[in-house]
This record gives structure tokens, C-alpha cells and sequence, in this order.
């Protein structure tokens, strides 16, 4: 008896400090290098270290992720920053606990040999779009900065083939290319893109990626260990990135090209270091461009949807 007491006691004392929780993840789109500090945290034992077992599943419907975690039917979803007022206005009963990608990734994007060399060039031509709404509010803020209005331009629904239309002639430019990997999709065949961004152009800047999860789970403490997993991980990463983007391909052998190599390279410096942190006075600045663009309604008080999670919480 003595001898199973003690075996029990041992076996006790290496148990981590934490239970072993299982969290599942919704992505915003496909896997890809945006989520690479999932993925490296994950590979480099991160997760396990705080005793969490994490899921990372890509959703057949790319709406769908707040919506599910919303009711239950998943932890964390990662969604934009802009999203996340417009489900909020919507009630979806949502709070952002961390960040993943701390600024735009959204540009306006032209051909650098094409007719549009500034802002003003944009004058009676074509622009794409995929999403109508906030790419709307984006473009006419950026217009108005020179002096120009949608009226001044022709929206053309291209749907997600943004690089084709652009490289065919079907239009001039495009809004909601993302800088990581609209512009390397246009070299590779073999032509070279100019992009504009919508912080320089008078839209305040925002948060491309973030992590939100059901409002009233927000103080659970699995959430701030998740959080600090992947600042560890991106911590590391950003310190080792030769090592960082060996251990993604590895661990994610199917994006192995040179689109998602350069993507990776592009967004690195990108991911929050310090996830947790929220610069409120950003996220109250960004509420107001959404509610004058017509976007959203009605916010509550920021602290109800976004706030920071900490090991101490």
C-alpha cells in the first residue's frame, strides 16, 4: 500500500501545473501563414506546456467561426478587428481576448507599369472588390483623402479573383488585396504591384487578425494560457525566424511553395508579440470610422467586447 501511495505521489508531482484542456480553434479561412504562431506554438510544445491541448480546424464557411463559437460550438474563433463591431452591433454575444495580426493587411492594389501611379489616378477608372461593405468604407475614405468619392470610380464585383482581374485588364486596381500575398501572387507572374494603404490614407489603423471568444467565458483562465502560448511562440519566432519558417513547412508541408514562403517572410513582423495587449484608444478610434461609414449601429461600451487576458486573471 505504502509503495502504491507512493508511486500515486510521484506520478502527481510531474503532472503540469494546470489539467490538460482541449480548446478548438475556428480559423478565419484556410490554414496559412497568417496563423504561423498557432502552428509554432503548437510544434514547439507551447500548448502542451500549459497543459492545453488545441485544435486548429479551417472552416468550410468563413463566416461562420464567431457565430459558432458564439453558440458553444467551438472556443476561439480568430476574425478581423472591423468584424468584430458588426458582430457586436448584430448582438452576437462576442469579446476579443488577444490579437494575432496587429496591423491592416488590406491595401488597394495596382500594376506598377499600369496607369495608376497615385491615389487621384483612380479617377473614372475600375476598381475590384470581393466584399462589398467594408471594402466600400475603405476605398471611400482613402478616395476622399485626395479629394475623390466612389461616385469618382467604378466598383466591379470580382468575387476572390482579385490577382486575375487585376493582371487581366478587367480592372485598374483592387480593394482588399492583402499586402502578404495579392502583391507576391503578382510576381510570380512576373509583374510587379504598387500598393496604397489605407492607413496612410486616412483610415485609422486597426487589427487584421485577433482572437475573440464567447463574452462570457472571457475570464476563464484556459483563454490567458492560450494567449501567452502564442506570444511565446511568437516571441521565439520573431527571434529565429530562419528556424520559425523551417518548423511551419514542416508542420505544414502542403504550403510548402514560393507564394506561402514569401508570405511567411512578409507577415512575421506582423503577429503581436504581446497579443494580450489592447490599445483602446485604437479600438475606440476604429468604432468611430465603422459607425460613420454606416457600418454598425448602436455599440456598447468597449469593455463589454474587447478586453486583456492575463495568467493572473
Amino acid at each position: 500500500m505504502r509503495r502504491t501511495i507512493l508511486a500515486v505521489a510521484l506520478a502527481l508531482s510531474v503532472l503540469p501545473a494546470w489539467a490538460q484542456d482541449r480548446l478548438t480553434v475556428l480559423a478565419d479561412w484556410f490554414i496559412n501563414p497568417d496563423h504561423a504562431p498557432i502552428i509554432i506554438a503548437q510544434a514547439r510544445g507551447e500548448f502542451a506546456a500549459r497543459g492545453l491541448e488545441v485544435d486548429l480546424i479551417a472552416p468550410a464557411d468563413p463566416a461562420a467561426p464567431p457565430r459558432l463559437v458564439a453558440a458553444g460550438e467551438g472556443d476561439v474563433a480568430i476574425t478581423y478587428q472591423p468584424s468584430l463591431y458588426q458582430q457586436v452591433s448584430e448582438g452576437l454575444p462576442v469579446a476579443r481576448i488577444g490579437t494575432l495580426v496587429g496591423s491592416p493587411l488590406n491595401a488597394l492594389v495596382a500594376l506598377a507599369d499600369g496607369p495608376i501611379e497615385a491615389l487621384d489616378d483612380l479617377s473614372g477608372r475600375t476598381v475590384g472588390y470581393s466584399v462589398g461593405g467594408f471594402e466600400d468604407a475603405l476605398l471611400g475614405r482613402m478616395l476622399a483623402s485626395v479629394g475623390l468619392d466612389l461616385d469618382d470610380v467604378t466598383l466591379v464585383n470580382v468575387n476572390f479573383a482579385l490577382t486575375p482581374a487585376l493582371l487581366s485588364g478587367r480592372v485598374d486596381a483592387v480593394i482588399g488585396a492583402f499586402r502578404n500575398f495579392e502583391l507576391t501572387q503578382i510576381a510570380i507572374e512576373g509583374r510587379e504591384g504598387r500598393a496604397f494603404f489605407p492607413e496612410e490614407h486616412g483610415v485609422p489603423s486597426y487589427e487584421e487578425l485577433i482572437y475573440i471568444v464567447r463574452a462570457d467565458r472571457v475570464d476563464e483562465p484556459v483563454f490567458a494560457r492560450f494567449i501567452e502560448a502564442v506570444a511565446a511562440a511568437t516571441t521565439w519566432a520573431q527571434a529565429h525566424p530562419d528556424e520559425a519558417e523551417a518548423l511551419f513547412f514542416e508542420a505544414q508541408p502542403d504550403l510548402d511553395d514560393r507564394l506561402n514562403r514569401q508570405a511567411f517572410t512578409d507577415t512575421l513582423d506582423k503577429f503581436a508579440a504581446d497579443p494580450a495587449t489592447l490599445d483602446g484608444q485604437a479600438y475606440r478610434d476604429f468604432a468611430t470610422f465603422m459607425t460613420q461609414a454606416g457600418l454598425v449601429e448602436d455599440l456598447p461600451d468597449l469593455s463589454t467586447y474587447a478586453i486583456e487576458v492575463g495568467v493572473d486573471d
